[in-house]
């Protein structure tokens, strides 16, 4: 027992009565397939939307670079971390984002947690004067957690509502001080898109640098999946745990916002680099990545499919138009009620609920990968109108 114990349990006590208590829940991998119980699943919930978390190229460098390089970068960046490794990927990355530099981080919750703050400094520093942040109220946690570390009070915009972040932008353009733009190119939580050139247009209208979080299109989205941003970001964030099938995270940008972030992001200068498997499962994914144009218009025809099927049927998909399929369910109990007649049913989803989601709208969050079969998504599509449906 600790001094906190009956804390904890009086605040997990909580937790469980509204339905939001998380617990974790094991599964096995085995050849591709997910086993949980001795049941073998269908995933629809991971973030492995082109299957290359099991591609034999990125196994195969992965486990090569480890055994040539060692199982760790041994230090940070600025220490002896840094090997030819980092900078070779570095320099492939920047090169598939259209962007003169990239800078590698462990993963995108120390990107946007470290990179958000260190950039709030630099008008403190240059102005004297807080930075404005313009930040999409549906914004990944992560940036809003970089926001509250710089102690910056964020303005945020309606979710994907260009007039009404224009009228923010020309209540503060006279402001001495500089301007931030924080958007999400795709949303984790309900799949829809930012409309990257119009934020663009509004930001060199009103002098003000864009952040755009391609987490969820890297891969999937773009020209041979190089995401929306399409060098029109004057920084990117993207992750290497998703579509890339590996871990890690990066900054793309200019040379001198790179340099500038060695200098001053925090998670970037106190955290051990990345290790040589890790790095060579992204250098692998880099190599195949453009060539799966095929999976990619497999992959989003398949969610247009689903959508239109449960839309049919009078399921709110809110405003998706990606892979990631948002099923409202509303309250937070039901929503993991579905999820586990779902997993009875042989379909390996999960509940997102408050306070993840806006209470009220707990949902199953289906996220699809380029392995699935046209009979795969039919058979969901039914056992989430049948299990669901009464509730509709």
């Amino acid at each position: 027992m600790t001094l906190f114990d009956a804390h904890f349990a009086a605040a997990l006590k909580k937790r469980e009565a509204a339905g939001t208590r998380r617990v974790l829940r094991p599964v096995t991998r085995e050849a591709g397939a997910i086993l949980r119980d001795g049941r073998r699943l269908v995933d629809v919930s991971s973030n492995d939307y082109l299957g290359l978390a099991d591609h034999p190229l990125l196994r195969e460098r992965a486990a090569d670079w480890a055994l040539r390089y060692g199982t760790g970068a041994r230090a940070s960046r600025l220490v002896s971390g840094t090997l030819d490794l980092h900078q070779a990927v570095e320099e492939k990355l920047a090169r598939f984002k259209h962007c003169d530099a990239a800078l590698l981080f462990a993963s995108g919750w120390q990107a946007n947690a470290s990179v958000v703050p260190a950039l709030c400094a630099l008008s403190v520093a240059q102005t004297g004067h807080p930075m404005i942040v313009f930040s999409d109220r549906l914004n990944h946690a992560s940036l809003h957690h970089g926001c509250a570390a710089a102690g910056v009070r964020q303005v945020r915009f309606r979710h994907n509502d260009l007039a009404h972040l224009e009228t923010l932008l020309k209540r503060e353009a006279a402001t001495p001080r500089l301007r931030m733009i924080v958007t999400e190119s795709v949303f984790s939580m309900d799949g829809d898109r930012a409309d990257v050139p119009a934020l663009r247009t509004l930001a060199d209208r009103y002098d003000t640098f864009l952040y755009v979080d391609e987490a969820h299109a890297t891969g999937v989205l773009g020209p041979h999946g190089q995401g929306l941003s399409g060098g029109l970001a004057d920084l990117t964030m993207g992750t290497c745990s998703k579509a890339l099938g590996g871990m890690g995270a990066y900054i793309a940008g200019s040379r001198l916002l790179c340099d500038y972030l060695i200098n001053h992001a925090s998670g970037f200068i106190y955290s051990t680099a990345l290790p040589p498997g890790v790095l060579g499962a992204i250098d692998a994914a880099l190599d195949v990545i453009p060539d799966m144009d095929a999976e990619r218009k497999t992959l989003l025809g398949q969610a247009e499919t689903l959508r239109t099927i449960l839309n049919d049927a009078g399921f709110d998909t809110a405003d998706s138009t990606t892979q990631i399929v948002p099923v409202l369910i509303g309250e937070a109990q039901r929503a993991l009620d579905v999820a586990t007649a779902l997993e009875r049913e042989g379909f390996l989803t999960v509940a997102i609920r408050p306070p993840a989601v806006p209470p009220g709208t707990a949902r199953l969050r289906i996220a699809l990968h380029a392995g699935l079969q046209d009979a795969d998504i039919m058979r969901l599509a039914e056992a989430i109108i049948r299990l669901a449906g009464n509730e509709q």
